[in-house]
């Protein structure tokens, strides 16, 4: 199909997952088309239909090394534009249940920059590639198939403010467009099975302020971010990063009615109430540089494509249009790469992919890990309903040992923070050293140390505090 003379894909949604779809696709087909309701080229705003755009965005260490395998150079890029690099083991400040992990550098890499910046340097270089095009400012009307329905042959799009739909046929459809996809309405319109979901309710809301440092403070000590983690005797947390362009994002949340306000006074109160002071010591030395702006993210969705035993050929599905994690957990975007990767492994030989074998091989290589484990944290905590079975539990008690022995021990912060970057599999902390240090130093307990906040040498003595 790759070589023959006027193949082309279209996806659905100019999301960092439907760009990352789109890298993979100008290797295989002569055209790729990019549809979305934003308007995308040029811009370093956030996109209007994007609300999370204002928010922390990040990827894992294992989503960063995809990024940089489909767009060589972009992290070097990003670094010119002033985005720090950190570990996320060792310069990342991590509190568990109000004690902070010892750190330590691993390799494991992370990138700070912000959501327009980071969605600008991807796109400008997959524009780059001139069988990529986008058309911006359109609406998605529905898919186009053949007569019997049992292959998907284009799109029905229309440009806003325009009364007329045009069809573009297409060899590939891949939907990127996110939780709110309609690909499970459409299939169920054309005669194919209801995909099940699983959902859960998390009841999130995340309430996100930008700041810059004032002359001569030093907060973060050479960190790049202060992250107090939410505990189930305290749904609340927050997470407080150096980004591009020399300013502060502190994103801070509570689950299950534990949100924080938008008006500034109260945000800044509620922030005394954060498991550590560190967080709000920290902006006690800071300027805002804009008003709260808040998230509600209610549920968590996983569309279990995998189960199906009918799909019809020409359509994919990627990105948060598949599975719709918990963003605390900052698995999205990385996730997303993992999918592009998988993707890319059913159109290598330029057939057609078979829809069916690629959602099986997006559940294992992509999904069911990440799934699987911040579906056991968010059922830790109580006010989040849902079956717990034994074997969760268990899984939910040993993560507690774990977050308690790297309390103590640096090598098990590393071990844990590889399985949280995605770069190892949860069963790597079992091995028998490591399960030795694990149970060790979970015996020996937190230090005392471990519970007291970081201090830092006060500001310039013409900076006055909040």
């Amino acid at each position: 199909m790759g070589n023959e003379t006027g193949t082309r894909a279209v996806v659905l949604g100019g999301s960092v997952a439907g760009m990352f779809a789109a890298r993979v696709l100008a290797d295989v087909y002569d055209e790729v088309r990019i549809v979305d309701r934003d308007v995308l080229v040029g811009t370093d705003a956030p996109r209007r239909h994007a609300p999370q755009g204002r928010h922390i965005s990040g990827l894992l260490t294992r989503g960063h090394e995809a990024m940089e395998e489909l767009f060589p150079g972009v992290t070097a890029e990003l670094v010119r534009h002033g985005v720090p690099l950190g570990d996320l083991s060792g310069s990342t400040r991590w509190y568990f249940s109000g004690r902070r992990l010892k750190q330590r550098h691993g390799g494991l890499t992370t990138c700070a920059a912000s959501r327009p910046l980071l969605e600008r340097a991807i796109r400008d270089r997959l524009l780059a590639y001139p069988n990529v095009v986008i058309d911006e400012r359109h609406d998605i009307l529905s898919l186009e198939t053949t007569p019997d329905r049992s292959r998907v042959s284009g799109v029905r799009i229309q440009r806003r403010g325009n009364d007329t739909a045009e069809v573009i046929r297409a060899d590939l459809v891949v939907d990127a467009t996110g939780r709110g996809s309609r690909t499970p309405v459409w299939l169920e319109q054309l005669g194919y099975p209801r995909v099940r979901e699983d959902r859960q309710k998390v009841d999130l809301v995340y309430v996100t302020q930008n700041f810059r440092l004032r002359d001569g403070a030093d907060p973060f000590q050479n960190d790049i971010a202060i992250n107090p983690v939410a505990y189930p005797d305290l749904a609340r947390g927050a997470v407080f990063v150096v980004t591009d362009g020399g300013r502060l994002v502190l994103t801070a949340y509570g689950l299950r009615g534990n949100h924080p306000p938008t008006e500034q006074a109260a945000f800044h109160q509620w922030l005394k109430t954060l498991p550590v002071p560190d967080v709000y010591e920290a902006v006690q030395y800071a300027d805002p540089l804009d008003e709260p702006v808040a998230f509600h993210f209610p549920t968590t969705i996983r569309r279990r494509y995998e189960e199906l035993d009918r799909f019809p050929d020409g359509l994919l599905v990627t990105g948060d249009a598949v599975t719709c994690f918990n963003p605390v957990y900052a698995q999205g975007m990385t996730v997303a790469a993992l999918g592009a990767l998988t993707m890319r492994r059913h159109l290598h030989s330029g057939a057609d992919p078979v829809p069916l074998d690629y959602f099986s091989d997006l559940a294992r290589e992509a999904i069911d890990q990440p799934w699987e484990m911040t579906s056991t944290v968010d059922l830790g905590f109580p006010q989040v309903e849902g079956e717990r079975p034994l074997q969760q539990k268990l899984a939910q008690r040993f993560l507690r040992l774990v977050q308690r022995a790297a309390t103590r021990d640096a090598a098990v912060t590393l071990a844990y923070m590889r399985v949280a970057g995605l770069v190892d599999r949860p069963e790597s902390l079992m091995r028998p050293d490591m399960l030795l240090r694990i149970l060790w130093n979970a015996i020996l307990g937190p230090p005392r140390a471990s519970t007291q906040p970081i201090r830092w040498p006060r500001p310039a003595a013409n900076a006055t505090t909040t």
